[in-house]
């Protein structure tokens, strides 16, 4: 493999530093030498060979084509027949000897690498009717001798009503397609805090923040990590896992500020002055986050008064006046807004997600 194509294919989070200082002539050709020497061995060590890497490549090119027929599709038996076959072609091409240090860059899924890169997280869903949408993914851990250890994700968020009150395994998996991870550290022990989409219904979608431990090797998501204890709100509760619900058509914001490190989320007020319905929740305009205390995401109600001073994050136009109350001329301008992105017609608002417990 090239010198160059080995640093495309290390993952997210290696780090290789030089210290470079004065030296002679050739002092400098002797290091350069050993760099090269060593950076050839570690390429070595990928343990690709020409024909592995072609075809990784072959079956790369058969991922993307797949992965776009499971969402363009527009029949659900086309795409759950794509789905299938994507997951066997995924399957066999991970199973080519340190296939973790492969990208497959050209497919449409999502790819996860925590900062020490220790395993890889993958997610994408198909949909399964008008109505119902499901996530699929998959864990795979980086392991010494470069073989395939794969956790496969089972989404069964559709069998449960509580899923902010149970600790899950990758068989009971709370489907979501991420899009961050952030590395926390307690007490010796590693938490990764992922946050991820789900395109709940016809009329809402969700956000969700979970935590991924390991425990003797195998995942464990949630606990009770989330923290409403110190929360001005009242909820004084611990859930095991986090979700925003929202607007179809509503665009919010969910995700990691690494400079005041701390997560923070839009403030979500219904348009309809009915807080229950899901789909009526929109921004307006404040927000709220989580700060890492103590081994938990403890809940901030205001972030601007809990971290930011003199208007350092960007605010949107309050939707709530002085006292609070609901502004119905700003409400109704952002519901028109909101309304206007959407192209398709209106559909009746089914659950996703019923059953279980």
């Amino acid at each position: 493999m090239k010198f160059w194509t080995f640093f495309q294919r290390l993952p997210k989070g290696f780090v290789i530093s030089v210290n470079f200082k004065p030296m002679n002539h050739l002092k400098s050709c002797a290091f350069l030498l050993f760099v090269s020497l060593f950076m050839a061995n570690l390429s070595f060590s990928q343990g690709w060979s020409a024909s592995d890497e072609k075809e990784l490549a072959k079956k790369e090119d058969s991922l993307k084509k797949l992965a776009k027929q499971i969402v363009f599709s527009g029949d659900a038996a086309m795409s759950l027949r794509a789905d299938s076959l994507f997951v066997r072609t995924f399957v066999r091409a991970l199973k080519t000897r340190n296939s973790f240090f492969y990208p497959f860059d050209s497919v449409a899924i999502s790819k996860l690498y925590p900062p020490d890169s220790s395993f890889r997280i993958f997610t994408w869903q198909w949909q399964k009717d008008e109505y119902v949408y499901l996530q699929r993914g998959a864990i795979q851990m980086r392991t010494p001798d470069g073989s395939l250890k794969l956790i496969p994700l089972h989404d069964a968020s559709m069998f449960t009503r509580k899923p902010e009150d149970s600790v899950r395994t990758n068989v009971n998996w709370i489907g979501a397609i991420y899009y961050k991870i952030i590395q926390k550290e307690y007490k010796g022990k590693k938490y990764y805090t992922l946050l991820g989409f789900d395109d709940y219904t016809v009329s809402s979608n969700k956000k969700w923040m979970d935590v991924l431990t390991f425990e003797n090797g195998q995942p464990v998501f949630g606990g009770p990590y989330f923290s409403f204890t110190d929360d001005s709100t009242g909820k004084k509760t611990v859930k095991q896992r986090f979700n925003i619900e929202y607007k179809k058509e509503a665009k919010t914001f969910f995700n990691y500020d690494e400079e005041n490190d701390m997560i923070v989320f839009d403030h979500l007020v219904s348009e309809s002055d009915d807080p229950k319905r899901k789909e009526t929740l929109i921004p307006d305009g404040d927000y709220e986050g989580f700060k890492w205390t103590n081994g938990q995401w403890v809940h901030v109600s205001k972030v601007f008064n809990f971290a930011l001073k003199d208007g350092e994050f960007p605010m949107d136009e309050k939707l709530l006046d002085d006292q609070g109350k609901s502004n119905e001329e700003k409400l109704m301008k952002a519901s028109e807004k909101n309304l206007q992105k959407n192209q398709t017609p209106a559909k009746k608002p089914v659950q996703k997600k019923t059953g279980g417990q």
